[in-house]
């Protein structure tokens, strides 16, 4: 839900965050984050650099955050 509020608070599908302070943000620990987002690469919904987060799939995406 977090990577969908931010890029809804911008014009970009890519985020400015690294693990750590996506963690911070949303009250969790930092390996969890992690292991999160690398779940997110494997189906294709993100691409992950240093310091930031491409969304590549808002719908999908968008499809997790209901069914959970």
């Amino acid at each position: 839900m977090f990577l969908l509020e931010e890029i809804g608070n911008s014009d970009s599908l890519t985020i400015y965050f690294t693990h750590e302070q996506i963690a911070k943000n949303i009250g969790s620990a930092r390996e969890v984050v992690t292991r999160t987002l690398k779940e997110f690469l494997k189906k294709g919904l993100v691409e992950l650099h240093r310091g930031r987060v491409k969304i590549l799939d808002v719908e999908q995406l968008q499809n997790l955050v209901n069914n959970y």
